[in-house]
This record gives C-alpha cells, structure tokens and sequence, in this order.
C-alpha cells in the first residue's frame, strides 16, 4: 500500500522516469474468526528430558551440596526458565536409555543406588536423578509426567510394579515404600509410554512382535491415583484418566502404525486400551555430521528447513492409516521426538550437544505450525530436548546458563496452549535457492482460551522482508501488538559471552484503510496479538 501511494505521487508529479529497489508486493492476509476449528492441546508444547550427556546431570541436576543455586538439588536458574514457559507435560526417562532404564535403581537413600555405564557418551551414572527427583523436577516447573516404561529389557511386572509405586493411595507394599522414601502422597502420571523406538534401540521388533509386548504391558500397568483410575467395565470414567502411547515410527514407515491400529480395532475394551501412537523425526538425520549448528551459510539454511517441512508429510501418512480404524479420531498421534539433530560440539560427541541458531527458532516455529494443522490428530509433541541436547531450550555451562532462539519461541507461542485453529487464507509466494524450493510464508491463526486473535507469521526468506495486509472477518481490529524473533545471520547464536544476540523485539501493526498493516523482517518469527 505504501509502495503504491509513493508511486502515484511521483506520477502526479511528474517524475515518469524513475528507478525504485524490487519490492515483493505486499501479501493479503483472511482470519476467519468466526469458524474456531480444532483446539491445539497444550500438551503439543510439551518437552523431553532423558539421561543423555548433560541433559539432566549438569543441566537440571546439580546435587544439593552444588554451589550452584539450587533447590533439593534441582538446579534453579533452569527451573525458572522452564517455569516460563508454562510447559505442559515433560517426557522421561528417554529414549532409548528408557528401555534399559530399572526404576529401582534410582530410589531410595542415595548412598545406597545403583551405579551403571550410561551408553550415551560411556560415562557413569550414578541414578542420583530417579523418580522421587524427576516428580520434584516436574513440581517445581508446574509440568505434568509422561513416563517411558521399559519394554526392552523389562518385564510387565516390572512396569506394574512402577506405576503402582507411583500412583497407589491404598497403603501397598509398594506405597509404603515409596512413603518411606519421603512422599506420602501418590502423584499423577499423565502419559504412560509402551517402550521406545522397538523398532530400533528398544528391542529391534517387528511390528506384529512389538504388538505382543504392547498389549501385555497396556493391559497390566494400571494407574491407581484416586483421580485416574476408573473401576473396569464401570462405564465412569476416571477424572484424570492416564493416556497410554504406543511406538510408531516415522516417514515412510507405517508398519507399526498399521498393526497397532489393527490390534487397537479388535481389542477386548475392557482389558486393555491406547490412547496415541508415537512419532519421530529428526531434521538433518541421517547425515548428522555434515550438518553444523553454528557455522553455516545459506546452502545450509535452505536444505535444512526444506526437509523439516517433511513433518507435515509423515502426519498426513499416517493420519490416514489411523483413519482407516479409527475415524473418530479416538486416538492420537504424539510426537514424543522432534528436532533439529547437527553436528555435536564438545569433546565428547556421544552428549549430542549443539548450538541454537535463528535457523533452528524458525525450525520450531515451522514445525508448531505444522501441529497445529493437525491438531484434529495430533494431542503432543516432545521437543528433544529440553537442556543441553540437541535443540535444546536452555544450555548450561557449570554455573552459567543461556536461553536459546527455541526458548524464545516456545515462550512467544505460549497463548497458543489449548487455542482453537481459525481459518486463514493468504498467498505464500515462494523462497527458492540454489534449487531448493519452499513456501516463503507460513501463518496460523488461533482464538485462545481468552477469546483473544493471534497470529503467527514467519518470513523464511532470509534476505527480504515482507509486508503483510490483514483482514479478519469478525472481528474489528485496530491493531496488531506482540513479538519478532530475528537477527543478523542465519546462523547467529546465543553464546555465554553473548546472550542476547537472538532476542525478541516488540512488533505492532499500523491501520490503513480498514487492514493491519504488519511488516515481517527477513528470516524471523512473528506472533501477534489482533486488537
């Protein structure tokens, strides 16, 4: 609009011959706010903590003796951080070291715990950091628990034992223990997850082989919390009820999908029962090592969020298997691993630790878009993972801690948590480099659980901003008022020394003619607020 008065001014005044810079035409913008579609659960927002590298010893877990702040020994600049954002639900104890994961090892006087060699970087560890911490963790952040049961080397009794220890209010053998261990109370478990990529690290089963192990383990890990467990064939419900999540796969892999939904079709209801299959998928997997985190240009750039893109794919694929038998949408998908695994840093490259760059922001932002396309399906998602490994929210060093370009968008999406999809129309023009092809623009717009509008905007062209025109049907707005994530490079990182470098700024809209006018930096993240 602005581009076009100039012109008519120069026009009238005589100035034909004239040179202006390209400018890319501004984009037209439609919420519909009058049609909420899907609600977005918050749980889709959720994170993933397992025994991996730094993720919790250093990075959460520093020990009470620890001259670093901390509570009970929980690290407390972490937790403040997390605390935030408000996360919803936060998965452990992995992974693939869940299924070599004994929960009896990590409770009980400290002294008295079992040491082992943790695979993940040969290094020990001494299950200081068990189920009486993990729920102390998740106390101190407001979160609620998803914990990974052992398929792969465990036994359903093992797992029934687990969940009694934790849940039951009856004074078991298991609860009087777990009393004697310094909690009374039982806690809630919210998610219970059926083994870990079994596929792969979790036992290497064939589907059909992996359904045999699920319906044992689902029918006898019973939750006993007096707000989530419902007598069987009672027909009531439990108020709180635990969701069970079996393992899928990933892209072009639905045999899992196939046989559990098979199994899930003809089960007997009142014995056993899924609530979500599980996905993961890694950007830049698997050619790892060619992939840095820090130092990139952008060939890089480009090929990096082509194939984080791929998301939408693989839930589509497999939305319309589940489809087949289950068009009621009763179970949903969780992907309980996501993100961009780069090259590692560091001396040991078994910790899988890396740097956080605006490009892996922009990733995030992509992919929470891309659920919440499919909020009809998808009810969670784990970021991998929350501290110090691979696209991590928050990295520490000894006593220092930085927030990384994912941290700031998780918290910039945080009105989003259990908002309803409304309709948007815009035009997406296209980014191409070097071959490499992709939507220049993606939107979403929501009505939290306020009322209020929001939009997220993001621009992922890296050298041309944009201007964006909109109008929302419903709803007389007169501006626009929330928060950008940019910076100078693509590859721009927040460091020890540098902390700030990718922070966001306050964005706002301007009214002209009936729309917001809304213009959107090279390479950013936009979420705002209608008014």
């Amino acid at each position: 609009m602005a581009r076009i008065g100039l012109i008519k001014a120069m026009l009238a005044a005589g100035l034909c011959s004239i040179s202006l810079p390209l400018i890319a035409a501004p984009i037209e913008l439609s919420v519909n706010t009058t049609a909420p579609g899907a609600s977005i659960n918050r749980d889709v927002f959720g994170q993933f903590v397992e025994h991996l590298g730094e993720g919790v010893y250093g990075g959460i877990w520093v020990g009470p003796d620890s001259p670093i702040p901390n509570v009970r020994g929980i690290r407390s600049d972490v937790v403040g951080a997390l605390k935030a954002l408000k996360v919803p639900v936060v998965r452990w104890p992995g992974g693939c070291y869940a299924d070599e994961y004994h929960w009896r090892e990590g409770i009980g006087p400290q002294s008295a715990r079992k040491s082992r060699i943790n695979g993940w970087g040969n290094v020990l560890d001494s299950n200081a950091f068990g189920t009486h911490e993990f729920f102390d963790f998740l106390g101190q952040i407001d979160s609620e628990a998803y914990i990974s049961l052992n398929i792969g080397t465990g036994t359903p009794q093992e797992a029934a034992d687990w969940l009694e220890y934790m849940t039951a209010a009856y004074p078991t053998s298991l609860a009087q223990e777990r009393a004697a261990n310094g909690r009374a109370e039982p806690w809630r478990v919210k998610y219970a997850g059926l083994g870990n990529e079994s596929w792969g690290c979790g036992g290497g089963m064939s589907a059909e082989t992996y359904v045999g192990h699920m319906t044992q383990f689902a029918t006898f890990a019973r939750n006993y919390h007096p707000e989530q467990y419902s007598l069987r064939m009672s027909g009531k419900p439990a108020a709180f009820p635990m969701q069970m999540v079996a393992v899928g796969q990933g892209p072009g892999e639905t045999a899992y999908t196939e046989a559990v939904m098979r199994a899930w079709q003809t089960r007997v209801p009142y014995a056993w029962n899924i609530n979500a299959i599980s996905l993961h998928f890694y950007t830049g997997v698997p050619d790892v090592l060619a992939n840095s985190s820090d130092d990139f240009g952008e060939d890089d750039y480009a090929l990096i969020l082509k194939d984080t893109l791929r998301m939408d794919a693989m839930l589509a694929e497999h939305s319309a298997i589940m489809d087949v038998y289950d068009p009621d949408k009763k179970v949903g998908l969780a992907i309980d691993e996501w993100g961009l695994w780069l090259k590692p840093t560091g001396a040991n490259f078994g910790f899988l630790r890396q740097e956080q760059s605006l490009r892996d922001g922009i990733a995030a932002a992509l992919n929470l878009n891309i659920f919440a396309r499919h909020a009809d399906r998808v009810r969670m998602t784990n970021i991998a993972q929350m501290v110090n490994v691979i696209q991590a929210m928050v990295l520490t060093d000894g006593p220092n801690m930085v927030l990384t370009p994912s941290y700031h968008v998780y918290k910039m999406y945080i009105p989003f948590q259990d908002a309803a999809v409304l309709p948007v129309i815009f035009e997406a023009g296209e980014y191409t480099h070097n071959g490499v092809s992709m939507p220049r623009l993606d939107a979403v717009a929501v009505r939290a659980k306020d009322g209020s509008v929001w939009l997220s905007l993001i621009n992922v062209d890296p050298n041309s901003a944009m201007e964006i025109d909109i109008s929302a049907m419903g709803f007389n707005a007169k501006t626009a008022v929330g928060e950008t994530l940019t910076a100078p490079a693509v590859d721009t990182t927040n460091t020890f020394g540098a902390p700030n470098r990718v922070l966001p700024k306050p964005a706002s809209a301007r009214a002209d003619k009936g729309e917001l006018v809304l213009n959107l930096p090279a390479k950013s993240v936009t979420v705002v607020q209608l008014r």
